[in-house]
């Protein structure tokens, strides 16, 4: 079935639910998705690096001013 969507007619507020209600599907049938070869790889690299120190967690109010920091 294929559906098409008349985006540009969309109010932000139908496409965040639109968005949210196709999450919300997915989320059904999650165990059924299969994440690509260099997703797993980027997580064990990210992993491996928080073991080894090369990385930390920050608290996400840190990281956020960061992220500004960096874009401004």
């Amino acid at each position: 079935m294929q559906s098409t969507l008349n985006l540009e007619k969309m109010s932000l507020e139908e496409k965040i639910q639109t968005m949210e209600s196709i999450w919300e599907d997915l989320c059904k049938t999650a165990d059924k998705i299969i994440s690509p070869p260099w997703h797993e790889k980027i997580l064990l690299e990210r992993e491996n690096n928080l073991h080894s120190g090369a990385d930390k967690y920050i608290d996400w109010k840190t990281a956020k001013k960061d992220i500004i920091k960096n874009i401004s």
